[in-house]
């Protein structure tokens, strides 16, 4: 059952933009498409984008983020009374943020109108479909690796990274845990880990932040970070190389 994203009025045409499902996970392809109903003549649609948006922390307070805008179908045509549907598939991309702790991500269509010079698609209120992202296997077997060691997530946020420190887009997703058991408890303060996902693999960057007293908030080397590529969904491996990791920076 596709869900509807938007619904516009292009001219006396009406345009829907579907998806096939809502709940996807980073890197999977997912079936669209675009419907459009003719009105009294002829009718050319031009350019019809889905745009992929979340909220992240900013240094100024909250900013809304495009993820990607993604092609769905161009110079389409209905003529007068007539209906047609244009199927495709869009791919998510691998820097969507997953929705967890109140991270949100949600599509909204874009029309470019070719028969009017500017249709001031920017400046209406579009349509928002919520989506909800979840966790690639590999991922899955890194939040695995993380709750055999002991490490329990404390908070997941979203936020802008003008200085790319960990990878070259506009943002990064954060996930912070804490040991309450395991090998680690009571060794350091919080784990930071951004995942960085690609079809060849997962790279996870982890920052350790060993902050336990004054003492240790005072040395100059509280805090420090490292990287991992994580290539399978073998959960014996993530376990090897996330505990390895934490040994690395402690």
């Amino acid at each position: 059952m596709k869900q509807s994203i938007a619904s516009v009025d292009v001219g006396d045409a009406t345009v829907d933009t579907l998806l096939q499902r809502v709940t996807v996970r980073p890197g999977e392809a997912v079936d669209a498409a675009v419907s459009v109903e003719g009105g009294d003549g002829a009718r050319s649609v031009g350019e019809v984008v889905l745009e992929l948006q979340t909220r992240c922390r900013g240094e100024t307070g909250a900013e809304t983020v495009t993820v990607d805008r993604l092609g769905l179908g161009d110079g389409l045509t209905v003529d007068p009374g007539e209906s047609t549907v244009d199927e495709t598939t869009v791919r998510i991309p691998y820097a969507t943020p997953l929705t967890m702790d109140d991270v949100p991500v949600w599509a909204a269509a874009d029309f470019c109108d070719p028969e009017v010079e500017d249709t001031g698609a920017g400046e209406r209120e579009r349509e928002r479909e919520p989506l909800a992202v979840r966790p690639t296997a590999r991922m899955e077997t890194v939040f695995d690796a993380a709750d055999a060691l002991g490490l329990s997530i404390r908070g997941v946020d979203c936020e802008t990274d003008p200085y790319d420190r960990y990878v070259v887009r506009r943002y990064v997703q954060v996930f912070e845990f804490s040991p309450v058991g395991g090998p680690f408890e009571g060794a350091f303060e919080r784990l930071s880990l951004v995942f960085d996902p690609a079809p060849e693999a997962l790279t996870v960057y982890a920052e350790l932040d060993r902050t336990v007293d004054l003492l240790s908030a005072l040395a100059l080397a509280d805090e420090r970070k490292t990287r991992f590529a994580l290539p399978e969904t073998d959960a014996d491996a993530a376990r090897r190389q996330l505990r390895q990791t934490v040994e690395r920076l402690l």
